[in-house]
Formats: C-alpha cells, sequence, structure tokens
C-alpha cells in the first residue's frame, strides 16, 4: 500500500463510524500483538528492501545486510548521534514533525480537539501543578524517521513510570476523533535539566507499536547521549515544560503558526533557554 493509500485506510478507520468498529475488534483481538510477534520473526526479512523503497530511506551508516527480521531492522541504531552542544540551546529529542501546545494555568492543553490534563500524562498531582502555564511540544514519529530519542540537556534521569494502554494510531486524523494520549500505552520520565529545569518526557506507542525502551535511569546523563528508542512503526514523544524556561526559534514558530507540523531532526537546535 502506498502512502495516499495508508492515508485513506486511516481516514476510513478513524473517520466514520464503520472504521472505528473496526478499530475496536482490532484491539480487542489483540491483531497489533499479532503483528509484532509476525514482525520479530525471520519471515518478516522480506519486508525490508520493500519499506526502504517505499518511503525512501537513506542506509547511510547504516548495514544493509544482517538483520534478522524487520524489527531488527527498524531498532537499527546509528554510530554516532550528532547534535547542538550550545548549552543553552534546547534540542529536539528525536526526528518527527513537531507541534506545540499551550498548557493552561489549570494544567490542561487541547490537541486536534481533544483535551488533556497534564495529570493525564503525569501520575503525580503536584509534578503536574508545576506545569500550569508551561508549554506542551508534541514530536510525531512517521514510519520513515529514526526511532531512537535523546536527551535534550544534561541532567538526571529519574525511573521511568510505564502504564499499559492500547495501540491508536497518530496519525492527526486519530488525535482529531480518539483522545489517543489518554488512552495509548505510555512512558513517562521526570529529567531535571541544568538548563530548562524540570522537564517530563512521555513515550506514547501507536498502532503495532509495542515496545517502548528506555535505557537509562536514576543516573545523571549528558546531553545528546540516547535515552531509549521505539519498536517497530510510527510513535510520538511529547515534552513537557515549565513557565518561562523554554522559547522555540522563531523559524519553528513561523512554521506552528501556520497550522502545520515543523519537520525537525534529533539533536536539532528548535529553541532557546529564556532570560531568568
Amino acid at each position: 500500500m502506498d502512502r495516499d493509500g495508508s492515508n485513506a485506510a486511516m481516514r476510513f478507520l478513524y473517520g466514520n463510524p464503520a472504521g472505528r468498529a473496526i478499530i475496536k475488534l482490532m484491539l480487542a483481538v489483540k491483531a497489533p500483538k499479532v503483528m509484532a510477534w509476525y514482525l520479530h520473526t525471520p519471515f518478516s526479512k522480506g519486508m525490508i528492501r520493500r519499506y526502504i523503497r517505499k518511503y525512501d530511506i537513506s542506509m547511510k551508516g547504516y548495514p544493509r545486510i544482517g538483520y534478522r527480521s524487520f524489527s531488527d531492522f527498524f531498532e537499527r541504531r546509528k554510530t554516532k548521534n550528532s547534535f547542538d552542544a550550545v548549552p543553552e540551546h534546547f534540542i529536539s529529542p528525536c526526528d518527527g514533525h513537531l507541534s506545540a501546545y499551550p498548557i493552561t494555568e489549570d494544567s490542561c492543553f487541547a490537541i486536534k480537539g481533544s483535551s488533556y490534563r497534564v495529570s493525564d500524562l503525569v501520575d503525580d498531582p503536584t509534578l503536574a501543578g508545576r506545569f500550569g502555564g508551561g508549554q506542551a511540544l508534541v514530536f510525531r514519529l512517521a514510519p520513515n524517521d529514526y526511532h531512537h530519542y535523546c536527551f535534550v540537556d544534561e541532567g538526571f534521569v529519574h525511573s521511568h513510570h510505564f502504564r499499559e494502554g492500547q495501540l491508536h494510531s497518530v496519525q492527526p486524523i486519530a488525535l482529531a476523533n480518539v483522545p489517543v494520549f489518554r488512552l495509548n500505552r505510555r512512558c513517562r520520565t521526570l529529567l531535571e535539566t541544568v538548563n530548562f529545569g524540570p522537564v517530563v518526557q512521555v513515550e506514547v506507542g501507536a498502532l503495532a507499536v509495542g515496545g517502548i525502551v528506555n535505557e537509562r535511569e536514576n543516573e545523571s546523563v549528558k546531553k545528546g547521549e540516547t535515552m531509549g528508542h521505539f519498536s517497530l512503526m510510527g510513535s510520538t514523544i511529547v515534552l513537557l515544560l515549565e513557565k518561562g524556561r523554554m522559547e522555540l526559534l522563531p523559524a519553528v514558530k513561523e512554521v506552528l503558526a501556520t497550522g502545520a507540523e515543523c519537520p525537525v531532526k534529533m539533536g536539532e537546535w528548535i529553541g532557546g533557554k529564556t532570560e531568568e
């Protein structure tokens, strides 16, 4: 199926009652788990070349052979992460498409018609209250993006808090019809950063994405170091920042002002530390 066909399928599944009934059935019979199982087997290796061609993926810097399964290929790792090392520069944690939403003083924000409370993502009322008036950055990863993510600043990474959930798509059509970030599988982590204060990072699983793998916790970390990766297909990262800690670059805000998502790369400079 080409990209237009995939988009049409998502519009059908999430844009009308019949499609949403099919989604409920797929989740009820655990179809995503069956799909994920297959993609971890050697039988899925034949998908790799088609996937590379379909999404025009550059394999420069990666081995082209030796993958044991499609999952093994999808989780391939770069030998080196490139990132903006200026301390006051806020970087993107991942490849993806960025959207930004203001958090109200009572710690709520709206995405594509769905209203969320910070407490939906942070299971700690005291911590959630610290982000009133701040901002939520949403990074949607597409199938052709690199699915590893890095630390946005030096500091301390606390324990990870995983919540089992459903596996809805994170495409815009799904966000407009389902409160995805309240329902989907996700993992929340508090980062105590040196330059931007406390940052909550939430990795959100998506259709066919069963794996959220975080490699570091309860230790000091450096900016640009690998934090973890997703297993299989598209997914999302949400960052919550306190009020007055960071301002996005004018070029990024200009794109977002049109209502479009802003394409970003892992380690790219996207904002700056605000003056205290």
